[in-house]
């Protein structure tokens, strides 16, 4: 065989892998799970970390006042130096929807060796501890949820009162997480989201974060349910205070502690946040990319030579084999492809989109080599992980740290 016939021959093999060894990640099947109503709903402070979301805050927030939660609930909005009003916004909104109560709270600029959502949930969680709930529900600014949603991340935690330790096999979960729905509505939307949904899944899936036989830890930063003894156990937020990723960085640390975690695809929990453009959507992604990564050029070079190797040569090997009489590069290649674009469907069809969209995953994949290539490059020029006016540095450089 050719050399180019190999290399598509390990492109085929390595989907064959991933289509039967990797939790069988492409499906969108782990969703919230069902439980009765407990016997007593516990007390929960929703925390709210919020900086300039004046733009998004109007169709957020009134979904979480208007909770349908049989129990205590309150919200803590913390409102991190913003410079459009999010504050007053909220606190107008509250008075016009009521509903559940709402406080309204400024930390000031993040101390030495916190990034801002960190330092915005640490006085949150402070302020929460006062009431001594027994959940923390953690939810972005530009999330809205359904009314149920509160009482249905609650009663999927389990029991009230019987957190799992370390080696418990039980039904009830230390931390439950939702993965929100994002906005699909224009074209980059279109092409960049529901791969961006299959690229998570692929890197952590479902299936081994939800088992409790393995190790795998993760969490959608928009819509994290907590008990707050797990919280406390895991030291957290200040055990991570100066990670970029934090919800993966949170998961990872109520693991350690034994606790048992839940992530899953929403149906009552969505992003109304718009990302119009192709540079919206590549700044969410390169802002922690490299990050991800944990600033390493060797890991860099390993994703960039994976990304093409896995979603690169297949449609490459096909149209060469096919141009070129190479009939087995072609073989492997259409065939690698095909599986490819049948992991693919599921995301879309959850996302309502058309299959024939399948195929161009490849493409988008080179969109996202792309981004994390060039958060590698704003990192190494000094940018670092930038986010609405802040610029963070990798931790060992932080502050305290060196």
């Amino acid at each position: 065989m050719s050399a180019l016939a190999w290399i598509a021959t390990a492109s085929l093999v390595t989907w064959c892998f991933l289509l039967f060894g990797r939790g069988f990640y492409w499906r969108t099947d782990q969703r919230l799970p069902g439980y009765g109503e407990p016997a007593r709903w516990p007390d929960v402070v929703v925390v709210v970390p919020a900086r300039d979301e004046a733009e998004v805050l109007a169709l957020s927030l009134p979904s979480l006042l208007r909770q349908d939660y049989p129990g205590r609930a309150e919200i803590v909005l913390v409102d991190d130096n913003s410079g459009d009003g999010t504050g007053e916004l909220a606190r107008s909104l509250a008075a016009r929807h009521g509903g559940l109560p709402l406080t309204v709270s400024a930390p000031g600029e993040p101390e030495p060796g916190w990034t801002g959502k960190l330092w915005a949930l640490r006085h949150g969680i402070a302020l929460a501890g006062a009431r001594d709930p027994e959940f923390l529900l953690l939810t972005d600014a530009d999330i809205a949820h359904q009314p149920d949603s509160l009482r249905a991340l609650v009663a999927a935690a389990g029991p009230a009162g019987q957190a799992p330790r370390r080696g418990h096999g039980g039904d009830a979960y230390d931390m439950v997480s939702l993965m929100a729905r994002l906005r699909v509505a224009g074209g980059w939307e279109r092409l960049v989201v529901p791969a961006f949904v299959y690229f998570f899944a692929q890197l952590y899936p479902f299936r081994w974060i939800n088992g409790s036989a393995r190790g795998t830890a993760a969490a959608a930063g928009g819509c994290v349910l907590v008990r707050t003894e797990a919280a406390r156990r895991a030291g957290v937020p200040e055990s991570i205070r100066q990670a970029l990723i934090d919800d993966v960085a949170l998961a990872r640390a109520v693991r350690r502690e034994g606790g048992r975690l839940w992530l899953g695809l929403a149906d009552r929990v969505t992003s109304v946040r718009p990302y119009p453009r192709l540079r919206d959507l590549w700044a969410m992604v390169s802002r922690s990319a490299y990050a991800q990564l944990r600033h390493s050029p060797v890991l860099l070079a390993g994703t960039v030579a994976g990304l093409l190797l896995v979603y690169v040569v297949p449609p490459v090997a096909l149209a060469a084999g096919l141009l070129g009489g190479d009939p087995a590069a072609a073989w492997a290649g259409g065939l690698a492809w095909a599986v490819m674009a049948g992991t693919f469907g599921p995301v879309l069809r959850y996302y309502g989109e058309p299959l024939r969209m399948a195929p161009l995953l490849p493409f988008t994949a080179v969109l996202y080599l792309l981004m994390t290539v060039d958060s590698a490059v704003r990192h190494h020029r000094g940018a670092g992980a930038a986010w609405k006016g802040r610029v963070y540095t990798r931790p060992e450089a932080a502050p305290g740290r060196r």
